[in-house]
Order: C-alpha cells, then sequence, then structure tokens
C-alpha cells in the first residue's frame, strides 16, 4: 500500500516507464470521445451523461475527450454531463487535477461518496473516487483504458500433478532475492479460478478484473450506457504474459519491487465470461481496426492539411505510425465493448419484424461507410 507503484509514483509518459496511446496522440481521444456521442445518439439521447473512467493516468484521455464534448456542445446541450475519475492514486488525482481543472479541485467531506471534486476547464463538473462502487448510479459511459493489465493477477501451471499456483518466495541461495515456485499442492485459488474446459498449461487469472466487469455490467444493464475497454490483450489463448517495465525497457518483475510497473495481457474471453450474459459483448478487436472504423484517416488528413509546418506533420505522421502499425500499437491493443443487449437485438416485439426499424450500428466495431 505505501511503496507500490502507483502510489509512490505512476510513470505514464515520456519521462517515465512506459507511454500510452492519448499522450502519442491527441486524435486517440477524440475519437474515443466520438465513439461515447455515437452510442449516446444511438440509444436515443438521454438527458443525463455520466463519463466514468476507471485509473485516468494522467487525466489526457479525459482531456481530449472533453475537448470534443466542447466541440459538439450543440449536440449535447440539452444533456446533463458529468464526469467521474475512479483513481486510487493520492500523487495522480493531483496530476489529474491540474489537467483537467488547472488545480482548482476541493477536498469533499469525508461523508461523501467522492473525495474531490472541480469543475473541468470547460465547464464540466469533475468528481473522484476510490471505487467504483461510490460512483453515483445512473446512465453512465464507462472507460477503461490501461487499466485492466495493471491489476494483479495469479497464475497457475498445468503439472502431472494437476494445477499448481505459481507463487513468489524468498531464493535461500540469495537472501535479497526472490525467485518463483510452485505450491506443493492445490491452492484455494487453483480450485476457484481454472475453468474445467482450460486447455491451455498455463494461465493468468485476474479476478479482480472479473469482479470489476461484473459490476460494470450490472450497471449497464440497470442504468443503460455502455463501457469501452482498450488494452492489450487476447481471447483466451496466450499463457505466460506477466512482465515489469522500468524507463521503457522491460524489467525483471521479481526485482526492485515497487520501482517498475508490472502488467499482464487482459484475457478478453475472461471478461466476456464475467459479464454472466447481463450485457452483449463486441470485440475484442484490434486497435488500428478500432480506428480506422472511428475515421482515424480522416481525422490524420484534416489535421494535415491545418497544420503549416513541417515538424507538426512529421509528428503527426509519426504517431499515426505508432498507433496503427502492427508492428507497434496497432496489434497488441484490443477494444472491447458491453453494451445492453437492446443496442444489439430489438426486443421481441409483437409487431411484423419488417416494420421494425434496423439498429443503428456501434461505431468502431463495424466498417466505417461514409455517406
Amino acid at each position: 500500500p505505501s511503496q507500490g507503484y502507483y502510489t509512490r509514483r505512476g510513470g505514464v509518459g515520456e519521462s517515465g516507464d512506459f507511454i500510452t496511446s492519448p499522450e502519442i496522440s491527441q486524435v486517440f481521444g477524440e475519437l474515443i470521445g466520438i465513439w461515447y456521442i455515437s452510442e449516446w445518439m444511438a440509444m436515443g439521447k438521454p438527458n443525463t451523461f455520466q463519463l466514468v473512467e476507471l485509473g485516468p493516468g494522467r487525466g489526457t484521455l479525459t482531456e481530449d475527450i472533453l475537448r470534443v464534448f466542447k466541440q459538439l456542445t450543440s449536440v449535447l446541450s440539452k444533456c446533463d454531463v458529468s464526469v467521474h475519475l475512479v483513481e486510487v492514486s493520492p500523487k495522480l488525482s493531483e496530476i489529474q487535477a491540474v489537467m483537467l481543472t488547472g488545480g482548482k479541485v476541493q477536498p469533499n467531506p469525508e461523508d461523501e461518496s467522492a473525495y474531490m471534486k472541480g469543475i473541468s476547464k470547460t465547464g464540466i463538473p469533475i468528481f473522484w473516487y476510490r471505487d467504483i462502487q461510490d460512483v453515483p448510479p445512473g446512465y453512465s459511459f464507462y472507460l477503461a483504458h490501461e487499466f485492466f493489465d495493471a491489476l494483479p493477477i495469479h497464475k497457475f501451471q498445468q503439472t502431472e500433478k494437476g494445477w499448481r499456483e505459481v507463487l513468489v518466495d524468498i531464493d535461500p541461495e540469495v537472501p535479497d532475492q526472490l525467485r518463483f515456485v510452485l505450491s506443493p499442492s492445490r491452492t484455494l485459488a487453483t480450485q476457484n479460478f481454472i475453468q474445467p474446459e482450460e486447455t491451455r498449461d498455463h494461465v493468468e487469472v485476474c479476478p479482480e478484473a472479473g469482479v470489476i466487469v461484473q459490476r460494470l455490467a450490472s450497471r449497464i444493464e440497470k442504468d443503460g450506457g455502455a463501457a469501452l475497454v482498450a488494452d492489450y490483450g487476447h481471447d483466451g489463448t496466450k499463457t505466460d504474459t506477466f512482465r515489469g517495465f522500468r524507463n521503457h525497457k522491460l524489467h525483471d518483475v521479481l526485482s526492485a519491487p515497487g520501482t517498475a510497473d508490472l502488467t499482464a495481457d487482459v484475457d478478453f474471453s475472461y471478461l466476456r465470461k464475467m459479464t454472466q450474459g447481463k450485457t452483449a459483448t463486441l470485440g475484442p478487436i484490434k486497435q488500428r481496426e478500432f480506428l480506422k472504423n472511428m475515421g482515424i484517416d480522416l481525422r490524420l488528413q484534416v489535421l494535415l492539411q491545418n497544420s503549416s509546418d513541417t515538424a507538426t506533420r512529421e509528428q503527426l505522421l509519426h504517431s499515426y505510425d505508432m498507433l496503427m502499425n502492427p508492428e507497434k500499437m496497432g496489434d497488441c491493443f484490443n477494444f472491447f465493448a458491453l453494451l445492453p443487449h437492446h443496442r444489439l437485438v430489438h426486443p421481441d416485439k409483437k409487431e411484423k419484424p419488417e416494420s421494425k426499424s434496423p439498429l443503428p450500428p456501434v461505431a468502431g466495431f463495424n466498417e466505417l461507410l461514409l455517406k
């Protein structure tokens, strides 16, 4: 709790240990902002709109989304928009407050669910919480960008004696070193987290991600809205993905704990299972496909036309390449969405099927058709 990586620092950005898509290009956040507005319109423009971000990093992504909301004020004018950030790190919430409100925030009384509140530079109320359960119920759009990969995992290994949990131990030969060991027998986690149909010989399970997805699914089922998850991951195919990053380089996860970013690929098949059918799911699809479907190529053209100097143009093309190149972020990052069932399938009505108007396609997950 006191020496953990995010509690101590949380090194996002050029000078930190890793860099995220919003730090590379403003276009990334703008397109996500468009996704939320597009879904809000497809769902009949409800009169309140809570944007809830889990683990908002430095607040860059929220800032880019709020800029889109500001540009589309005419569309959102009759809607009551608010931002709700779920952040446990005191350090990061300070950085977010400066970025989003210019530092104009006030702590909330102890008995209130939000621990801090303020007004964004564009005039939208922002609240900070330590847990998703503290966020008030209501029609909400959830965002989890590079959030699930930072949650702790259990690791399991299939052996001749059955499943064993991979544990961390002190190396008896080098006292200040840690090492991985296999549990001598089945652990409680082994009994609870391995699916009977599992075919892999090494599995990583993140129970906390399962709990959070269940909460998101329950909220969306009850109050409406949608959740967008963007992270690196797989659909139940990968095995050992646990790794550390320090100064943008791979770092041994067991050395100098608390000084490196620890991460594991998100298992989207597990997230899908954990929705327990309360919501529909879309994806995972590759980041480059999602951004292409969201119109990143058009946005890039506009920005290139509007930029007068070569340096800006080069930066735009470089950041586009980082986001879209399959060798860089294009293929390893995925987008995954939770939506109410009625968003994808018409509720059974007694009318003739042909009289139903077709449901609008979900942006990003369908090919972009330009009329």
